[in-house]
């Protein structure tokens, strides 16, 4: 194959990303040459400085190492070979940071080295967890995300480059730009720099490290900080409710059905035909009173794990339908639009603590590409008054603690902004633990309760109280965040051992635990909870609240963990998140009526009050 057809095989699977990236195309051809031949040749034009003191101390925020031009005639911006690659020192991901550093001591010493982190003398966990601190400053991130890609394949990967790129500063006027290329062809990842403007001999290497963000923007001072201190304490931490825009953001076009349209109406002579997607419904649905059917068209009940949106064509074309979703039930179901609905149940009378959960029982959150000056004043506020700071960052539209974070390191909270839509939400500190014999510790635990909603016009819901748990599989501490099975209790999707325990075994190991602590008083709060917040996604209508639909009945799963409150005298039950189309398999292996109490509940308004609770 000739230089020409090369190139073009090259662009023909690196174009795309070269155009997203915004890497001029005079440099196109050398970028294909250095790859081609493997050319690191950035040494032949700069120099790696040592940044010296002398006696000054040098503060937090001081440069290590600099970056300056040292060939004769400098760097021209119009010169097509000036583009250089940028070796990566190391990859990793969140997950598996500390690991890595565990396994390769001499990837530690050069990272210390380059970090300015003292060694002599210390441990090496020591000088690891030194480095997971700091790496913030250092690191940078990319995503691939090709076709057919699993979600846990497209998680954010992060990099710390070389020496050279690692040294070069940050200027809110650069003159250079650095970023990530994958070469398709070879499967590997560098950094490409490339000068922005003319450089002259001396002086030194500037690139933007928060691309985008207008200069003179507040988010820019935020999303700056793990390099430069701003106090935001004087600015608002407090949050105003969304705009319907807000609520439509990224939201496909949804219809609102006819309300002229009566709730489907059957005489009970023969069974109700189903019509659903989900397996565990057609094998464990087993009630007389139901049956499957293949098509839709015939169905009196359409049970889909899709989310469906034609309800104004649903309410007119097929008025005598059930259907398992409620219009903009998103309001509940997506992690950032949760937190403002429960919001609006705040207890506006109650003066307290504007630093503190109100309500109670929803943990802090906030959104940070919309809220990120709040949050900050947020986090400083507390730490002035030497308040637990520490959060957990969850991606709004992911579930199964994908891309989710523990941490109190402001740095490294304003790093993970930049990888996505995120909520941040006040960990909870103190949780109330459950002791585990087997592993000799008490561990974290969430509870998760099934709820089901029936309508929102005159609002009625129930839950089945036949709770669902899941645990820690290692004793909590407010420490080592990345250890997953010390902090999450999500082990069903992942490699580590599932704890089963049904809720009957469960209160009566809570009865020898917490005796003081009746569990049907904390249901009775935990009640309460689920009813505000309800309440609160049906304050607004559409898009900004739950709409009515007399078709409409659902299932969703509630997941809360409880916390000691008052110093430790009372328990608070803290709400999660709320799921849509839960996985019910372990729900219909414990009780294999699942399906026909909560089919003949939504369905026929027959109750069992052996497993159902009316809480609205």
């Amino acid at each position: 194959m000739d230089g020409t057809n090369e190139f073009d095989t090259f662009l023909a699977a690196h174009k795309e990303q070269l155009l997203a990236s915004g890497v001029p195309e005079l440099f196109w051809p050398e970028l294909f040459r250095k790859l081609k031949h493997q050319i690191f040749d950035a040494g032949d034009c700069f120099s790696l400085l040592y940044v010296d003191y002398d006696e000054k101390q040098r503060s937090e925020e001081d440069p290590i190492w600099t970056v300056a031009v040292t060939r004769e005639g400098g760097v021209r911006s119009d010169n097509p070979k000036e583009i250089y690659l940028v070796d990566h020192a190391w990859t990793f991901r969140t997950d598996n940071a500390r690991q890595l550093l565990t396994e390769h001591p001499p990837l530690v010493n050069r990272l210390a080295i380059m970090m300015g982190i003292e060694q002599e003398n210390l441990p090496s966990s020591v000088v690891i967890s030194k480095i997971l601190s700091d790496l913030w400053k250092w690191c940078n991130m990319y995503s691939l995300n090709a076709e057919g890609m699993s979600v846990e394949n497209r998680m954010p990967i992060w990099y710390i480059m070389d020496e050279l790129g690692s040294a070069i500063l940050h200027s809110d006027e650069p003159n250079c730009r650095v970023l990530p290329f994958i070469h398709v062809t070879e499967q590997m990842t560098y950094s490409l720099l490339f000068p922005t403007e003319n450089i002259a001999e001396g002086e030194q290497l500037y690139r933007d490290f928060v691309e985008g963000v207008p200069s003179d923007s507040m988010d820019r001072k935020a999303l700056l900080l793990p390099w430069r201190y701003t106090s935001m304490v004087e600015e608002s931490f407090s949050q105003k409710e969304a705009s319907e825009e807000y609520f439509l953001a990224g939201h496909i076009e949804e219809s609102l059905p006819n309300l002229e349209t009566s709730t489907p109406f059957f005489d009970g002579n023969g069974s109700l035909k189903v019509y659903c997607e989900y397996d565990m419904v057609k094998k464990y649905l087993t009630d007389p009173a139901f049956e499957i059917v293949d098509n839709s068209t015939d169905a009196d009940i359409l049970w889909m794990i899709n989310h469906f949106k034609q309800y104004k064509e649903l309410s007119e074309s097929s008025p005598n339908k059930f259907i398992n979703q409620f219009p903009f039930e998103n309001v509940i179901t997506i992690k950032d639009l949760l937190s403002i609905v429960c919001r609006r149940m705040a207890d506006k009378d109650h003066v307290q603590d504007p630093l503190q959960s109100n309500p109670v029982w929803l943990p802090v959150t906030y959104n940070l590409k919309t809220e990120l000056i709040e949050f900050v004043s947020y986090y400083q506020n507390r730490a002035r008054k030497g308040l637990d700071n520490h959060y957990i960052i969850k991606p709004w539209n992911l579930a199964r603690g994908l891309d989710t974070h523990i941490t109190k390191n402001l740095p490294q909270i304003m790093r993970l902004q930049q990888t996505g839509p995120k909520i941040v939400q006040k960990y909870i500190e103190n949780p109330v633990l459950f002791e585990r014999s087997e592993i000799d510790g008490r561990v974290k635990f969430d509870v998760r309760y099934v709820l089901l909603l029936k309508s929102v016009d005159e609002l009625s819901a129930y839950i089945y109280n036949k709770f669902f748990l899941r645990f820690a599989n290692k004793p909590f501490e407010l420490r080592d965040f990345d250890d997953y099975e010390k902090h999450f209790t999500v082990m069903n999707y992942s490699q580590f051992q599932l704890r089963h325990m049904k809720c009957e075994e469960f209160l009566q190991q809570w009865k020898i635990q917490y005796p003081k602590h009746e569990w049907s008083t904390i249901e009775e709060q935990i009640c309460e909870m689920l009813k505000q917040m309800l309440q609160g996604a049906c304050k607004l209508g559409p898009p900004c609240g739950i709409g009515p639909s007399p078709q409409s009945r659902a299932l969703y799963a509630v997941d809360l963990m409880l916390e000691w409150s008052d110093d430790g005298a009372s328990i608070q039950p803290k709400l999660l998140e709320v799921n849509f189309t839960p996985d019910c398999q372990r729900a219909c292996e414990y009780y294999p009526d699942f399906f026909n109490d909560i089919f003949n509940l939504l369905f026929l308004d027959q109750e069992n009050p052996d497993v159902l609770r009316k809480i609205v």
